[in-house]
């Protein structure tokens, strides 16, 4: 009772299944859930091309305007190839449906293996993120930052398990604070160094470059920023979580995520290297550029508050997508089926605890270091990103839709481009933790058809085709008694309700409890007759599980165990109890025509 109070103290009341279309989103809030993952890259995307390029020395940074330009390029070619997508699969079109829908089975889930790491990736970079923005600002929570990273993924897990309208609200007010507070420092700052009231930053002292500036680190660099299109997906994913007319306001919200991300991306670009910032390890780039604008003063905390809620919320798109992934997997069967099952709030609870615990295990793991995780990062992302793309064009050229030519060669740049991505990011981080990415998605597959080729297996052998009657079926009752009391006599009456020849059976350990318990047994055994069964060296289960084999003759016999079992009144009284039902269950668990059944008896003390 105390844990069902606690939990409607946290996740609410339960919402009638009638409060669905209630639940959905409208462009403002929905551009929060969906775009706060995108949005939220700005925050460290610029950084990762910074860390990459200072290893040639700080004359190489001036490639990152270029770098910037291409990603922009990129950002804008993707979020028009998912356009598309939405437009032709309005019900919903994430990666994993589209490409299982035009490519196959294993296309598909390849797509949905990519995706699921990449959610729990982004939940973990995410927060990761989030934390340095805090401990930029307030360096004394640095030795704090793991713990800081586990409390925000419980907090942004409960809100989501209230419901997808109250965490839409959650992120509502901080996404679009981000939003204008990087505005204004973009103004402000780009204002400051047309005109030059805000001085160029002089470059710290730097080691000289450990590496030539050559193809391959400026691949490098460019896959590390690539990091600032991850979360563009969600929008096509979501789509039935918008208010109608669904596909139309997805696609305008997604046309405004595009818009606004690269905004935000070009202008820390460019300010970036105009006032000679570089990443250090204690403080973001975010922060120092703030500082170099506004200095210590309030709207600098402003700035650094909002870029800290959007990162750490920013995880809420994938508590919003990695769910509604998990239901189309298990409704296919190809992940336990309890994914598909929506809690009390009208949320996917499985899929959103196991997100959790998976982020948090990631955050202990790498130490809530935000550049340990990022090389594991968008690899997952660019291969559905390239899957998605590849389904829409084998889709506009086998139904050939209107406008499907031009379609098709949208979609089909899309997964060019996303493709050759996706090959320089794996190539180029391979060695730096993208390995794991590459080994887990085939691991996960393999997963996915061994429990789908489970769920086959038991339909079959559930089906009643061709499926003739057995003769009747026969049963024997025995309670299993280890001494006689009320609790024994309220299951030996059961055993008779089940069955006029119900036994008792008694293992013997010690001769001397026997007799004590036959005498008892002849005064008050309610007629029910007492085998006891000898055990020379002391285990119950040995001579039970033998007259088990001696009573089942044939197919059709079942024998059915009666438990006595004590429930004590509170929970640690458990340990003063022997826990002999539970074993004996477990040791029945597996064994054919064997039914056990517990009769309590509760404790009032």
């Amino acid at each position: 009772m105390r844990l069902h109070r606690l939990k409607r103290l946290f996740v609410g009341t339960p919402l009638p299944t009638a409060q669905q279309r209630h639940e959905r989103l409208g462009k403002t809030t929905a551009l929060a859930v969906f775009a706060s993952d995108a949005l939220s890259s700005v925050a460290y995307a610029t950084e990762e091309i910074l860390l990459v390029l200072i290893l040639a020395g700080s004359v190489a940074l001036s490639y990152s305007l270029p770098i910037a330009v291409a990603i922009a390029v990129l950002i804008a070619i993707v979020v028009s190839s998912y356009r598309q997508t939405i437009h032709a699969y309005p019900q919903g079109g994430g990666a994993y449906i589209v490409s299982k829908d035009n490519l196959g089975t294993c296309a598909g889930l390849v797509a949905g293996a990519a995706l699921l790491i990449d959610y729990v990736l982004t939940v973990a970079v995410s927060v990761a993120a989030g934390v340095a923005a805090v401990t930029s600002a307030v360096p004394v929570l640095f030795r704090y930052r793991v713990w800081l990273c586990v409390a925000a993924v419980v907090v942004v897990a409960v809100a989501n398990l209230r419901g997808i309208r109250e965490s839409g609200n959650l992120v509502a007010a901080p996404t679009y604070l981000f939003i204008g507070s990087l505005g204004v420092l973009l103004v402000y700052g780009g204002l400051g160094a047309i005109f030059d009231f805000i001085p160029e930053a002089p470059y710290p002292q730097h080691p000289p470059g450990l590496e030539g500036v050559g193809l391959f680190l400026i691949l490098r660099a460019f896959s590390s920023g690539c990091t600032a299109l991850t979360g563009v997906e969600a929008v096509s994913d979501g789509v039935p979580a918008f208010k109608r007319p669904e596909a139309q306001n997805a696609r305008v919200v997604l046309t405004w995520l595009g818009a606004i991300l690269i905004t935000l991306f070009l202008g820390i670009t460019v300010l970036t290297y105009d006032f000679g910032i570089l990443p250090r390890p204690e403080e973001t780039v975010i922060s120092q550029v703030a500082r170099h604008v506004f200095g210590r003063s309030a709207f600098y905390y402003v700035i650094q508050a909002g870029t800290m809620l959007i990162l750490l919320l920013a995880a809420n798109t994938s508590f919003a997508d990695f769910p509604r992934l998990s239901f189309f997997l298990a409704r296919d069967r190809f992940i336990p089926r309890q994914f598909a099952a929506q809690g009390d709030r009208l949320v996917f609870s499985n899929g959103i605890v196991i997100l959790a615990g998976l982020a948090t295990l990631l955050l202990v793991v790498f130490g809530g270091d935000t550049h340990a995780l990022i090389p594991l990062y968008a690899v997952g992302v660019f291969l559905s990103f390239t899957l998605s793309q590849a389904s829409m064009v084998r889709r506009w050229l086998r139904l050939r839709e209107e406008g499907w030519w031009w379609r098709s060669w949208f979609n089909g740049l899309g997964a060019l481009v996303t493709g050759l991505v996706m090959l320089t990011i794996a190539a180029t981080k391979f060695t730096h933790g993208a390995w794991i990415v590459v080994f887990l998605i085939p691991t996960l597959v393999v997963m996915f058809l061994s429990v789908h080729r489970h769920y086959e297996k038991v339909a079959e052998q559930l089906s009643l085709e061709g499926f003739a009657p057995p003769p009747p079926m026969t049963t024997t009752v025995l309670v299993l008694v280890g001494d006689l009391h009320r609790g024994v006599i309220k299951a030996i009456q059961y055993a008779q309700a089940l069955s006029p020849n119900a036994k008792a059976v008694f293992v013997e350990t010690d001769p001397e409890r026997t007799r004590k318990l036959e005498e008892k047994w002849r005064k008050m055994g309610m007629g029910v007759p007492l085998i006891v069964l000898t055990s020379p060296y002391r285990s119950l289960l040995g001579p039970l599980l033998e007259y088990i084999d001696h009573l089942q003759t044939d197919e059709n016999h079942v024998v059915t165990i009666v438990l006595p079992e004590f429930i004590p009144a509170r929970w640690w009284q458990l340990g003063l109890h022997n826990q002999t039902a539970l074993l004996i269950k477990g040791a029945m668990l597996f064994r054919k025509n064997v039914i056990v059944t517990d009769v309590p008896f509760h404790l009032k003390h």
